[in-house]
């Protein structure tokens, strides 16, 4: 396998020309996927953000343009808008080696403040009829270059007592989560709930709560993470229910662990 060495530091780059993961368009066409160039993992340095996106193709014939998305671990797209591809040699805009080597190519930024994981570029093209498809995918591993910390969970909103009602009532909950590597580290919040009279766990364990502006959340992306608890009107024992809050960051830590006793009568 023939090696690629990208001077781009303070970027590092481990592999080698690599494949694409997977080609989304295999029809026939004048413009077949033959190489991505790119690395397996990319660690980043303050002084350069930078990343070459690149894609080549066996022929430009019917290639009007190429672009690209960068889809983070959560599957957002990070970029505002698709990121154009450029096969015009020039290396220090764009990172293209050679114009008219049916190699599209462009440089885009990378912040520490992007999450550790996972990431994917899904490649498009669009031919002179403006239709655009889904040609390739592929994936490199992203390394912010932060020493990871642990969340910590705060300010929990959660009644002590709930009154079994004749009609099924919806239990508000909310907790603040913070961490020094920013809210996109955060991979889930969560509490598992604790059923008297033995305190055995319940079925539903873990119960996610949610910054999504949905399921009880007041405001996406403010920290605050929330969701309701049904409470039906038959079924639910009576007594203290323990509930213990917790997150997770996409390291693997885990934050401070809060402990609620709800008695329900």
């Amino acid at each position: 396998m023939k090696k690629y060495i990208y001077i781009l530091l303070p970027f590092i780059f481990w592999g080698c020309q690599k494949d694409f993961n997977s080609v989304v368009d295999s029809s026939p066409s004048n413009y077949q996927v033959n190489k991505i160039l790119g690395a397996d993992s990319v660690m980043y340095y303050p002084s350069d953000s930078l990343i070459t996106i690149s894609i080549g193709f066996t022929s430009s014939t019917g290639i009007r343009t190429v672009s690209a998305n960068v889809i983070d671990p959560s599957q957002n797209q990070i970029n505002l808008d698709p990121i154009i591809l450029f096969d015009n040699g020039n290396l220090s805009d764009n990172g293209d080696t050679t114009k008219g080597d049916n190699i599209y190519s462009n440089k885009y930024p990378l912040s520490r403040y992007y999450a550790n994981g996972n990431y994917q570029i899904q490649y498009f093209v669009t031919d002179y009829s403006n239709q655009s498809n889904l040609a390739a995918i592929r994936s490199f591993n992203f390394n912010n270059g932060q020493a990871n910390v642990a969340p910590v969970i705060s300010n929990l909103v959660c009644p002590d007592t709930e009154t079994i009602q004749p009609v099924t009532i919806n239990i508000f909950v909310s907790v603040y989560v913070h961490d020094d590597n920013g809210l996109k580290d955060i991979k889930s919040v969560y509490f598992n709930s604790y059923i008297p009279p033995d305190g055995h766990p319940s079925s539903q364990n873990p119960i996610m709560m949610y910054d999504d502006g949905t399921h009880g959340d007041v405001t996406a992306g403010d920290g605050i993470y929330s969701t309701y608890v049904v409470l039906p009107s038959t079924g639910v024992p009576k007594g203290t229910f323990r509930w213990e809050f917790q997150a997770e960051d996409r390291g693997g830590l885990l934050s401070n662990k809060i402990i609620h006793y709800l008695v329900i009568k």
